[in-house]
């Protein structure tokens, strides 16, 4: 999941100068998720904007704005729209505002920020595991990815400053070498579980009576 933060409106202002009809288009997945581009915060930036005196020819959420196929539906359904309009505004990641590139001729703004890959630990809680580097090093650092999880970025940790299994500059969170460490430990000792010789059995065993 793409976790992504709103622009402040005075950016969008300086975006649009110059400029009066405006299309905004929000997100179904990631941008609804984190409450930066869904039906809510479209129809909040419509009333922002509305108030700056500009005018909106029209709001829409995309169920995917990542799918090329659902936005090229959306521009060939509102094509005549979309030739009135100055400028489009995107509330949707990078890729999103991509999208709209390859079908559209006019400006599209950006209203939010691409923050991370996000993981949802619980419900509206996000942690991110993941800095879509390229250069996936998870195979040697068991599952867990010390580029982005270790605030230092060490590859070669743990760091002299963890403690307890702690992390020195996030207190709250595990040392991911230590979580590596761990895991490594676990899975060895499944891995090679069948290689342990067999406990012998005394040939003699003793039988106990109580006396009462």
């Amino acid at each position: 999941m793409i976790a992504t933060k709103q622009k402040e409106l005075k950016v969008l202002l300086k975006y649009l100068s110059g400029e009066k009809n405006i299309i905004i288009v929000g997100c179904g997945l990631c941008a609804t998720t984190f409450q930066t581009g869904g039906e809510k915060q479209v129809q909040e930036l419509k009333d922002k904007l509305g108030k700056k005196g500009y005018i909106i020819l029209m709001t829409a959420v995309i169920d995917a704005v990542c799918d090329q196929r659902q936005v090229r539906l959306f521009i060939n359904k509102n094509k005549k729209k979309i030739e009135q309009a100055d400028s489009l505004i995107v509330m949707a990641c990078g890729a999103g505002v991509q999208s709209f590139g390859e079908f559209v001729k006019i400006k599209l703004h950006p209203a939010l920020d691409t923050v991370f890959l996000a993981n949802e630990k619980r419900l509206g809680s996000f942690q991110q595991f993941c800095s879509l580097c390229g250069d996936c090093q998870l195979e040697s650092t068991d599952g867990v990815c010390v580029i982005t999880r270790c605030p230092k970025g060490f590859i070669n940790g743990p760091c002299g400053g963890s403690k307890n299994g702690k992390c020195e500059a996030l207190v709250e969170n595990d040392c991911v070498w230590n979580l590596i460490f761990k895991s490594n430990e676990k899975n060895f000792s499944k891995k090679h579980k069948s290689y342990l010789p067999p406990k012998k059995k005394s040939p003699h065993p003793q039988k106990i009576e109580w006396r009462k």
